[in-house]
């Protein structure tokens, strides 16, 4: 009896020590879609930067975790964006008409070429480019984001 004894002690401290041991699990990833309309001609490529942090965004690509620029074919694109981890993402495209992967700007600094921004935040002089926390959105699951394109500033 004290040879059973001494195995299920054994058995309980194995089953114990399994216990606390943290098993490494990934997240799975995600699917963001991002639906652009209003696109009002067929030159150029739409770019998009989909942004996992507020570094960066919306001008520059220091916080971007994934892009691509798509050729225009219609006034509507839908572009899928995979592998993304669950979390806070905002996103930034740019109707690109001299395909330069970047929104040219006037003097001023306002955009001579189409924007969008997700949440599709007002634009105007007085509130200056959107932040982070104004177009973020969760992603889980598969989410899909509308964009609508502005060709000038909101009144």
């Amino acid at each position: 009896m004290l040879k059973l004894s001494k195995f299920t002690a054994v058995i309980v401290a194995a089953l114990a020590s399994l216990s606390s041991v943290k098993i490494a699990q990934a997240l799975p990833t995600q699917t963001l879609t991002v639906v652009v309309s209003g696109i009002q001609h067929k030159k150029g490529q739409i770019c998009i930067g989909v942004y996992n942090k507020e570094q960066g965004f919306p001008d520059n690509t220091s916080g971007l975790a994934q892009s691509a620029c798509t050729k225009i074919t219609g006034s509507v694109l839908r572009q899928k964006f995979f592998g993304l981890k669950p979390g806070n993402y905002a996103v930034a495209i740019v109707d690109d008409q001299n395909s330069d992967r970047q929104l040219n700007k006037d003097f001023f600094g306002i955009p001579t070429e189409g924007f969008g921004i997700s949440n599709n935040p007002t634009v105007s002089v007085q509130t200056g480019s959107p932040e982070f926390r104004d177009a973020k959105f969760l992603l889980n699951k598969n989410t899909t984001v509308n964009i609508t394109v502005k060709y000038s500033l909101d009144p």
